[in-house]
């Protein structure tokens, strides 16, 4: 009888040979048994559809999976594809698996979200030899507490405690694992999505590869860290690191991006000076959204963190959402956002703020419908960083913007867009205006008013781009009074 001697390790979010703590334990287990290693990779599009995983990611994963096979059988080990529906079909697939394959150990990465961490707990609990490592942050979720034991509340006090901790540490990633002579390219079946994603989404403008992303890495860190806190808010400039898509499937992980900076800036922990401190708080606060999702699960099942959410009387009108969806608010720096989002699928980070706010309080629309249509859009969509980043500016969330700060989008657009270069690219309806009316759309629109008997061309021009859905002060005094609720005990 041949014994239960071989690995299996379950790729997921992980999706990188490099720094992959589960890739060598499988590796090590195997050779320590004279044994073998294989590889899997589920494609559930049905689950997928139930946690609005865009169609583009969904086309960034498959050329990624296609390209983490040819990594394996470099190294030996052979992947298979697999397609299923939702995660309820896993139990019984990979019980047989394991029966026939002879496995002795399945190893995965732990992962943060409520429906992934029920999945596993519901294999283990039906006897399968699931071995969860701790890979998804650099300091695993709940091992930074404050004092009482409890997760923290307040990002500033957990950014400096994770600091502590991540100095005493050595932050130095896995290398490639090693196991066996290279095998044949496996044949991989295709995604089977066609059901639930009819409309397959390009992600062709976005380089793929383990390879690429660390060479992105290393140019950024490189080249354009010093200069990410000063151009990072400008969307005209090539400012901020375009690492996310990379991050947020597992193509890079957290810890490479931390020893990378360290390895240049090794002060970086401990130095508040450091060029490299505000990117650096930027993995940070990606460390601390998924360290929440963990310690409260009802993140991850659309229930604001502030309790006191469930009081908002949101207005939620559906005309005013689809406005907002397709970039016709009528300011302009807000419609170029949502425009970058849909024809690219990604936004830029303070334009993801400044859209954020106008929805949940210009509109009074649940931050719930933000962050559903952000996820089905977005290459680099994340649950812990969209519900994070969401519920941040409705106000609702965990160490949130106060629901009295009400980003203004005239002043958002002029100070962080000043000659109209971003806005004009994604909203050329404007492009003819003076800078003054493109911040400041309602100057415009009460110009055509008054022109529009008596100059009709003009009037036509006008009515190429809507006028502002909302007046902003108006707007402000609503939201303050009706997002009260949040102050009230």
């Amino acid at each position: 009888m041949q014994l239960a001697n071989n690995s299996v390790v379950w790729f997921r979010q992980d999706l990188r040979i490099h720094d992959h703590p589960a890739l060598t334990q499988a590796c090590d287990y195997a050779l320590e048994h004279n044994a073998n290693v294989t590889a899997i990779y589920f494609v559930t599009p049905k689950q997928w559809t139930q946690h609005d995983v865009a169609a583009i990611q969904i086309d960034f994963i498959e050329r990624h999976v296609g390209l983490l096979n040819q990594s394996l059988a470099a190294i030996g080990i052979e992947l298979t594809v697999v397609n299923l529906s939702c995660f309820g079909d896993i139990l019984p697939w990979l019980q047989a698996y394991c029966a026939e394959h002879h496995i002795g150990q399945i190893f995965a990465a732990n992962e943060p979200e409520f429906n992934e961490r029920q999945r596993d707990q519901k294999l283990i609990s039906a006897g399968l030899p699931l071995r969860l490592i701790e890979q998804d942050c650099v300091l695993a979720a709940g091992s930074v507490n404050n004092l009482s034991g409890q997760m923290y509340k307040v990002f500033t006090p957990f950014s400096k405690a994770w600091k502590k901790i991540a100095a005493s540490q050595s932050i130095m990633p896995l290398g490639i694992a090693t196991f066996r002579q290279p095998i044949p390219l496996p044949v991989l079946c295709q995604f089977k999505c066609d059901e639930f994603y009819p409309h397959r989404v390009s992600s062709e403008q976005w380089a793929a590869g383990e390879d690429c992303a660390r060479k992105l890495l290393k140019q950024f860190i490189e080249s354009d860290i010093t200069d990410y806190q000063q151009y990072r808010d400008f969307p005209a400039i090539a400012g901020t690191s375009k690492l996310s898509p990379y991050l947020a499937i597992g193509v890079l992980s957290a810890r490479q991006c931390v020893a990378a900076i360290l390895f240049h800036y090794p002060d970086a922990l401990v130095n508040e000076a450091s060029p490299a401190k505000t990117w650096l708080n930027e993995l940070i606060w990606r460390e601390f959204y998924r360290h929440l999702l963990v310690a409260f699960p009802k993140l991850s099942r659309s229930q604001s963190f502030n309790e006191l959410g469930q009081y908002i009387q949101w207005r939620n009108d559906n005309d005013e959402f689809q406005a907002w969806c397709q970039g016709l608010t009528g300011y302009p720096i807000v419609d170029a956002a949502m425009r970058q989002l849909n024809q690219t699928g990604w936004m830029h980070n303070r334009l993801r703020m400044v859209v954020a706010s106008f929805l949940t309080k210009h509109l009074l629309i649940d931050w719930r419908w933000g962050e559903q249509y952000f996820r089905q859009q977005l290459i680099d969509g994340d649950l812990a960083a969209n519900n994070g980043g969401w519920q941040w500016s409705a106000g609702t969330g965990c160490d949130a913007q106060p629901y009295f700060r009400v980003f203004n989008p005239m002043t958002q657009s002029s100070k962080f867009d000043p000659d109209a270069s971003f806005i004009k690219q994604f909203v050329p309806e404007v492009a003819g205006w003076s800078l003054k009316h493109i911040h400041e759309p309602h100057l415009k629109a009460q110009q055509g008013n008054l022109m529009a008997d008596l100059f009709s061309e003009r009037a036509k021009l006008q009515a190429d781009y809507p006028a502002p859905i909302v007046e902003h002060s108006f707007a402000r005094k609503r939201a303050i009074e009706v997002l009260g609720a949040l102050k009230r005990g």
